[in-house]
């Protein structure tokens, strides 16, 4: 029997798919872990990549400086902080990490995005006496959306991927099924739970592009009817 047969006997084999340590259970782990991670993420860089870009000044330095730290391997930043008192805190570590990995993407796309909005709509808006709350929230906003969303897509299927390492410190998710793998030097488990992770990320991917799609499509449908 090759490597993917019998990694396809291990995801078929109904054992794997009931009890604490079954497919279900972990998958409900990783996608809680991702969701909590990604809100976390937008919640940090979203609002500051929209400020900035509003106001057009200090956005390029932060953008750089995000980008910089995805230099730095998201495993070692786990080592670090497991280092530090926040080491003691469950999954605390793995949740900073993650965060850390995913705002990059989130803060360079909605950023790029606001000042990318021309300029003269801008101006148009502000001559018709919108304040730049209103300016931001009905002009420069749903021009940047598409960015945005980009952002959030590349933030969410990195974050399936990278989710994995919440194992190495005795966490939750689909990386259990590959760390266990490993210390059973059972193959064909830690290639089930990569195809598992990867058909995540697949479908996370396609998740978000086909909401995107629809959302142009209606946009446009919309513009039609105005």
């Amino acid at each position: 029997m090759t490597t993917l047969a019998a990694a396809w006997a291990w995801l078929t084999a109904p054992a794997h798919w009931t009890g604490a340590d079954g497919i279900p259970n972990r998958l409900a782990e990783h996608l809680f872990l991702t969701v909590v991670c990604l809100a976390l993420s937008c919640a940090l860089a979203l609002p500051v990549a929209l400020v900035l870009g509003h106001l057009g000044r200090g956005g390029a330095l932060a953008v750089n400086l995000a980008n910089a730290g995805r230099a730095v391997p998201t495993f070692a930043v786990l080592v670090l902080l497991l280092l530090t008192p926040l080491g003691g805190y469950g999954q605390w570590p793995t949740i900073v990490a993650l965060v850390l990995f995913a705002v990059p993407p989130l803060l360079t796309n909605a950023y790029v995005g606001m000042r990318g909005v021309d300029r003269d709509v801008v101006r148009a808006a502000r001559g018709m006496g919108m304040t730049a709350r209103q300016t931001v929230r009905r002009v420069e906003l749903p021009l940047a959306l598409p960015l945005v969303l980009t952002g959030v897509r590349i933030a969410a299927v990195q974050l399936v991927a990278t989710a994995t390492l919440a194992a190495l410190i005795g966490g939750g998710g689909l990386g259990r099924i590959i760390t266990a793998g490993f210390n059973l030097a059972d193959t064909p488990q830690v290639v089930a739970g990569a195809v598992l992770v990867a058909a995540l990320a697949l479908l996370v991917e396609g998740a978000f592009e086909t909401a995107l799609r629809l959302g142009a499509l209606r946009a446009r449908r919309a513009g039609r009817g105005g």
